[in-house]
């Protein structure tokens, strides 16, 4: 198993460097209970969505609906766009990205970089996320096209296969010593996906999934929310990848705790974090105090703060949305530098 997850030494494609993320440990209790963070930002495009998106493309290829000189289309808020994109680019076919000013900028300039069309389904100029209407115009465009697919990631069952490698590079790496995974809820592919493959090596693994307030897949009340690339809004359809079954409890955590998080992260170790990672780990940091002596808990950090320095990371786009929350930062901070000590 060792020898079959090791990196090779030379690739002749971006895709083969997907995959072996590493484990950092982000802090520890007193009573050995752990904290490991899997660093997914350290795939091509510093997320974990392009496992998924590699395997939504050689499945399509497999069946026959994406031929050479193909075109793929796709809702994104930018992550699954940018591993897209990329395996778009290395195998030859035109990729057309649906998305809606909600995307962080650097995303979007990203995409253009790599080649991709990009279509807005609302160029109204706010950044209010537009996740139904983007799905709709994806499936509107390619409709009737010839050799043309709708990677369609919500309903996929493509999607969460792909995260099937981290269950087993999770399981080596910690040789089968896992007892609670902690991960974003969105598609649903990235937590379902490792859970339903992480079952079948460790069963007695308990699954934590974390969408933002304002959310619907654990229950309203519904209202915007800034977290990028993750949850469920009001008036789109919880993805039919999230799996209830395999998700023993569903949490909401702000905006506000979850950037403030990520900032404190940032300061207390020199990681950058996502935003919506940032909820994943102020959720495992609220747990790890209560948990048995001896826990190892993983959070799924599925992308780096790189993209969201004009964001989560500016102190002026914070202010002006009133997300800034200086004194939770520095009480997230103490408590990460204590543990760190411990």
């Amino acid at each position: 198993m060792k020898e079959a997850l090791a990196r090779p030494a030379v690739v002749s494609r971006i895709s083969d460097l997907i995959g072996r993320t590493p484990l950092y440990e982000l802090c520890r209790t007193e009573t050995g209970s752990r904290l490991l963070l899997k660093l997914e930002m350290f795939n091509p495009t510093g997320t974990a969505k392009i496992r998924m998106a590699r395997q939504m493309v050689l499945d399509a290829e497999a069946r026959g609906a994406l031929r050479p000189g193909g075109r793929i289309i796709e809702s994104t808020s930018g992550n699954t766009g940018l591993g897209l994109a990329v395996v778009a680019a290395e195998r030859g076919y035109t990729f057309t990205a649906v998305v809606d000013h909600h995307a962080c900028a650097d995303k979007l300039r990203a995409l253009r970089a790599l080649g991709t069309e990009l279509v807005y389904a609302a160029d109204d100029g706010t950044d209010e996320l537009a996740t139904a209407a983007r799905e709709e115009l994806a499936a509107e465009l390619a409709r009737g096209q010839h050799n043309t697919v709708f990677t369609e990631q919500h309903n996929n069952p493509s999607n969460g296969v792909g995260y099937f490698p981290v269950a087993h590079e999770l399981h080596q790496a910690l040789d089968g010593k896992i007892d609670v995974l902690i991960g974003a809820v969105g598609t649903g592919g990235a937590l379902c996906g490792t859970t339903r493959e992480l079952r079948t090596l460790v069963p007695d693994c308990r699954t934590v999934g974390v969408e933002p307030k304002g959310s619907i897949a654990f229950g309203g009340p519904a209202h915007d929310y800034y977290q990028s690339g993750t949850g469920t809004p009001e008036g789109a359809e919880i993805g039919a990848l999230v799996d209830f079954g395999l998700i023993d409890d569903g949490v909401k955590v702000g905006d506000i705790e979850a950037f403030a998080t990520a900032r404190a992260v940032a300061r207390a170790t020199g990681l950058l974090i996502g935003g919506s990672a940032g909820g994943v780990v102020h959720e495992a940091l609220s747990r790890l105090p209560a948990a048995q002596p001896g826990t190892t808990m993983v959070a799924l950090v599925n992308d780096g703060g790189e993209k969201y320095l004009d964001t989560v990371f500016d102190d002026d786009w914070m202010h002006a949305r009133a997300l800034l929350d200086r004194d939770l930062e520095r009480e997230i901070e103490e408590t990460l530098t204590k543990l760190r000590r411990t």
